[in-house]
């Protein structure tokens, strides 16, 4: 038997079937039987728009029909009585298509005025149709000129049964939306109706708890809620029940301590059902007590209310209708987020994909999160082609961080540095590949401001003040061939306005200077010629930066987060958030967003946990065992002392690198790797503090002498080679004046046989090793060549197969103890050689030893040497070393021309 609805809807589709029939018999079909063959192209338009209008027609009618024998047959049919088993539609999408084609036949039929054109040609046939259009059209409407009333005719049948079905659907609303919810597969467990119970703050006028959802009615309205996504936590008092969902929470109060256990009992058991996916159900008071649901869950939820998740889809773990654990979200307009999530927020690691306007290109952010927020250290590959890496606070880029194009980009550009909320802000390096610069310096608010300096591909170097990213103020420019100006400039660094320039030769420039493009340089001033010549090391090897950039606080950025994560007490869950990951690269991750995943490398247990880490610090130490555990911890990437030394290497890579490699660069270098080797020694120390803070010990103050002993001889040894390359390329451009006169005098000296060279020197005779010459047959003494004096030679040549300052030393001190043994053993006994006759004898081995670069190999191992050795012994044996180096740079060691003849009769 069918309902009054049921009964509607089939009526409904019976009166528009035959509204149909009777408008294309009526209407559409004399307007074609009428026609005559058209004898312009607009008239063949309108009969091609009335011939679509009548097919169209056709369809919509057969369309109906279709669906109204299919409603038919459901509704005489007994499976199918009862709403929930209504269909309205068969073949929905094929009924829309229809509905569509005669819309737009109908309005293609208003626009070139189809039917007043037909009508004028058969106005005195439709004058006498007019009662059956008023018939057709109810209402009335019927009046007026024939081509409106046919308009009408077709326009009223599609409106009215489209205004019926919405009056019949208002209908079906009430009456559906509580019976939709029992079907026989779906059991009613629970009704307020017969255990009363009262929501709050919802309202709700019935509660209905079925086997997979709790529904709450008011009014027409049903407001359903997934058991799978219902959490439960009883009130204080056992009086109230307390409900959680992911986008509601609410309460159950009973009239009665009876009713209330009733309802959590049965919730806590549907809930379980519902998880478990099982159709047994206990009974109330049988069998064991009811056990609690899961905390934590795993399931699926689109979000609907309003906000940063609206129509976001997440799948992954729960925890009291939170997403907490390992998740995905996924919004329509394309963003993935893929990671872990605490407390309804993205918190740990986690990677999202943010698709750009332009086809296949997304944001890439690899990144830990914190707050639903990225903090701390983060990969972000951009669809410019963009990647930082570096550190996050609140979403924005916040500390240390290298921000890179690639080199195929327009204007190619890099920096390094620091970050302040989004912003390029305090020290920082940025390189133009496209103009051939490189800034170091101050920034604010992403402009240059404040002290830097620029240095050039053409080996310019520029000192001077910045304000909004424009140069202000006067400075100081040194040029390749050594030239110095003191002055003003013009933003490409050309000179203008009042300014000095001293030529390498002494002469001077003083006064106005300007130009324009292509007009070259003009100047009004005076030109000093009188001047003496300055002394080489005035101009070029004048050292910029000195005092403008502290270098206590020049990268205290990259050690920031080193020091927060040592304040919190070095937790294993924020280890990585410091360390960094390795993890797919934004092209794998793009390619398929269906099996986007954050599997990345980072030992979290084992000998890489940071707990590892802590214990092995505690391990006794002699010194010798210390610098072995020191430099695996400063090798690995896994380390923190690992990540912070690489880190810095970038740093210092990004300045003093490539075209960077500037002479007048070369003390602002050292002085940074020495406060390297400070804050590193310091982070060793404040890590050996908290290893020892778990173990309930305290670690003792250490003075400032014990501090530097250790930072010289333990820890600047360690971390010197990892800057070595970039730092020796500096003393070479530095003093390479020098080690090219001392490359020509060591080229003279090495012409001429040993006892030539050691009379040339001022060698005593009775120093000389003549016992050490091997002859050949025929062979003269005054011939033999690097036999004297070989072993201190060999070994000095060890000083080029280090990089450590000591070792260096330790080089120096034996080839010394070489010289000494070798004069000992020539006079029968032990011998200390004074200055006097020391020199020479060294100056000799230096000459046969013919090590490149002396003078930058000393003026390192000057700069680098442990401050307690001055004065000491080490530094006597150096300073005779830049003696020799110094006088095999003069003109006294040009040796006159070898006569044709030596007589070395004496010598044999």
């Amino acid at each position: 038997m069918c309902t009054p609805e049921e009964r509607a809807l089939l009526q409904l589709e019976e009166v528009f079937s035959a509204t149909l029939a009777r408008v294309n018999s009526l209407v559409l079909q004399p307007l074609l039987a009428a026609a005559t063959e058209p004898s312009d192209a607009k008239d063949r338009e309108c009969l091609q728009l009335l011939q679509q209008l009548h097919q169209s027609t056709q369809q919509l009618w057969e369309t109906v029909e279709e669906s109204l024998c299919s409603l038919r047959q459901r509704l005489h049919s007994p499976e199918s009585v009862g709403l929930d088993a209504l269909l309205l539609l068969r073949r929905p999408d094929h009924v829309l298509q229809a509905h569509k084609e005669y819309i737009e036949a109908y309005a293609n039929c208003v626009v070139a005025q189809a039917f007043q054109k037909a009508a004028k040609k058969q106005s005195q046939y439709w004058r006498g149709r007019r009662k059956a259009l008023r018939q057709l059209l109810s209402g009335g409407g019927a009046e007026g000129p024939v081509g409106t009333v046919l308009l009408q005719a077709l326009r009223q049948p599609l409106t009215h049964h489209v205004q019926q079905y919405v009056l019949l659907l208002l209908r079906l609303q009430d009456t559906i939306q509580e019976d939709v919810l029992y079907s026989p597969a779906r059991r009613l467990l629970l009704d307020s109706l017969d255990v009363p119970v009262s929501v709050t703050p919802l309202r709700a006028e019935r509660v209905l708890l079925l086997e997979d959802a709790l529904a709450l009615v008011q009014g027409s309205s049903v407001h359903t809620f997934d058991l799978k996504l219902v959490w439960l936590d009883p009130g204080p008092d056992r009086r109230e029940l307390h409900l959680l969902t992911p986008e509601e929470e609410f309460s159950f109060r009973a009239k009665d301590p009876q009713g209330q256990v009733v309802w959590q009992w049965k919730l806590t058991q549907a809930v379980c059902q519902a998880l478990r996916g099982k159709k047994d159900f206990p009974v109330l008071g049988a069998g064991v007590d009811p056990s609690e649901a899961p905390a934590c869950r795993c399931t699926a939820y689109t979000f609907c209310a309003e906000g940063r998740l609206f129509q976001a889809t997440y799948e992954g773990e729960w925890c009291r209708a939170k997403p907490h654990g390992k998740g995905t979200l996924r919004w329509p307009d394309g963003r993935n987020h893929v990671g872990d999530f605490y407390q309804g927020l993205e918190h740990g690691f986690g990677i999202r994909l943010v698709p750009q306007a332009c086809e296949d290109k997304f944001d890439c952010f690899k990144c830990h999160w914190k707050e639903g927020s990225m903090c701390g250290y983060g990969i972000c590959e951009y669809g410019t082609d963009e990647v930082y890496k570096g550190y996050f606070r609140e979403g924005l880029r916040h500390g240390f961080g290298v921000l890179e194009s690639t080199p195929q980009a327009p204007q190619p550009c890099k920096y390094t540095g620091h970050w302040e909320r989004g912003q390029k802000s305090g020290h920082g390096i940025e390189e133009d590949s496209s103009r051939g610069e490189r800034y170091i310096g101050m920034w604010q608010a992403d402009q240059r401001h404040g002290p830097g300096i620029m240095v050039t591909q053409a080996g310019v170097c520029y000192q001077g003040t910045f304000q909004a990213d424009k140069i202000v103020g006067p400075g100081t420019l040194l040029s390749e061939d050594d030239s110095l100006y003191e002055g003003t400039f013009s933003r490409d660094l050309t000179l203008l306005g009042k300014g000095k320039v001293t030529f390498p030769n002494g002469f001077t420039l003083e006064g106005s200077f300007g130009g324009g493009s292509g007009k070259g340089l003009h100047t009004q001033g005076v030109l000093d010629t009188a001047a003496l010549p300055p002394h080489p090391s005035s101009t070029s090897k004048r050292q910029l930066g000195l005092g403008a950039f502290p270098v206590e606080s020049r990268w205290q950025g990259v050690y920031s987060p080193f020091r927060d994560f040592v304040r919190a007490g070095c937790p294993g869950e924020l280890r990585e958030a410091l360390l960094g990951f390795h993890t797919q690269s934004s092209r794998e991750l793009r390619k398929s967003q269906e099996y986007l995943c954050c599997d990345r490398s980072c030992p979290e247990d084992g000998a890489g946990s940071m707990e590892a880490v802590l214990e092995e610090l505690l391990q006794p130490r002699e010194p010798a065992a210390l610098r072995q555990s020191l430099k695996k911890a400063l090798s690995s990437s896994l380390h923190p002392l690992g990540k912070l030394l690489r880190t810095v290497m970038l740093t210092f890579q990004a300045a003093y690198a490539g075209f960077g490699a500037n002479k007048h660069l070369q003390q602002l270098a050292q002085e940074e790797v020495r406060q390297h080797a400070r804050d590193l020694w310091a982070a060793y120390r404040s890590l050996l503090q908290v290893a020892l803070q778990r173990k309930g010990q305290t670690l003792e103050d250490e003075d400032a002498e014990t501090r530097d002993l250790q930072v010289y001889s333990l820890m600047l040894p360690l971390v010197l080679p990892s800057f070595y390359s970039e730092l020796f390329t500096l003393y070479l451009l530095l003093h390479e004046r020098e080690d090219n006169l001392y490359g020509q005098g060591i080229t003279n000296l090495s012409l001429f046989p040993d006892t030539k060279l050691l009379e040339f020197l001022d060698v005593q005779k009775h120093l000389w090793p003549l016992k050490d010459l091997t002859l050949t047959t025929n062979q003269r003494r005054s011939l033999v060549q690097d036999e004297c004096f070989l072993s201190a030679t060999e070994c000095l040549q060890k000083i080029m197969m280090t990089v450590d300052p000591q070792e260096k030393l330790e080089v120096l001190e034996r080839t010394h103890a070489e010289i000494q043994a070798t004069v000992s053993r020539v006079l029968g006994r032990e011998q200390q050689l004074p200055m006097d006759d020391l020199l020479p004898l060294l100056i000799f081995v230096v000459s046969r030893a013919r090590i490149q670069h002396l003078g930058a190999e000393i003026h390192l191992i000057r700069d680098m040497m442990d401050p307690m050795h001055v004065g000491g012994r080490y530094d006597f044996l150096l300073t005779a070393l830049e003696s020799c180096f110094e006088h095999i740079q003069t003109d006294d060691m040009r040796l006159p021309p070898l006569p044709s003849h030596v007589d070395g009769g004496d010598l044999r």
